[in-house]
């Protein structure tokens, strides 16, 4: 892949010829953050990228990862809550689920209360490759965290925590804030 040479980049005008609105002066144009939407595009890409590979040999992809974690991190969740989380249709997460249940990662039992109810837990097998895939992840979060102080790495929490909508938080960020009250702090 090649390397992208930012300082030699130019400023192009958008498809209909007009200058970008960073370019804009004395307009009250706000000034866009290219420096931080394109270096969380490429951490973006280079962080599932560690994963992507790693899922290929298993003929997965990103949305199989997806449901696979969250799986693995909340045991019992339902299927509904993991559509929330994903914030995607049923016939989207159809295709991904119906394959982990056929290739044994994932196991759906049926609620306790109500039969209706769709629980979803991972397997052994399906632990086994999560923690694979955290493992990879959690090497390129501490390389990059290596030489910032405690203070700093709390810093680069609460940037990502302010990065996610909070209008409408669900039940997975509860548990990961521990209250919806802290999830909106």
């Amino acid at each position: 892949m090649a390397d992208i040479n930012y300082s030699g980049m130019a400023a192009k005008p958008d498809s209909q010829g007009s200058e970008p609105a960073s370019a804009a002066s004395g307009t009250g144009a706000r000034e866009l953050r290219w420096d931080i939407i394109e270096l969380l595009f490429f951490a973006y890409r280079d962080f599932v990228g560690d994963a992507d590979q790693e899922l290929e040999a298993f003929g997965f992809g990103r949305a199989h990862h997806r449901v696979i974690h969250f799986v693995t991190r909340y045991p019992g969740l339902k299927v509904a809550d993991l559509l929330d989380v994903l914030r995607i249709t049923k016939q989207s997460l159809g295709r991904v689920l119906k394959q982990l249940l056929d290739e044994g990662y994932i196991v759906q039992k049926t609620g306790n209360n109500d039969r209706r109810q769709r629980l979803l837990y991972a397997t052994p097998k399906g632990e086994a490759l999560v923690a694979k895939l955290a493992g990879l992840q959690t090497d390129r979060i501490n390389r990059a965290l290596a030489g910032i102080d405690a203070a700093g790495a709390e810093t680069v929490r609460q940037f990502l925590r302010a990065m996610i909508d909070r209008d409408d938080p669900d039940k997975v960020l509860e548990a990961i804030f521990g209250s919806s009250k802290k999830a909106r702090e």
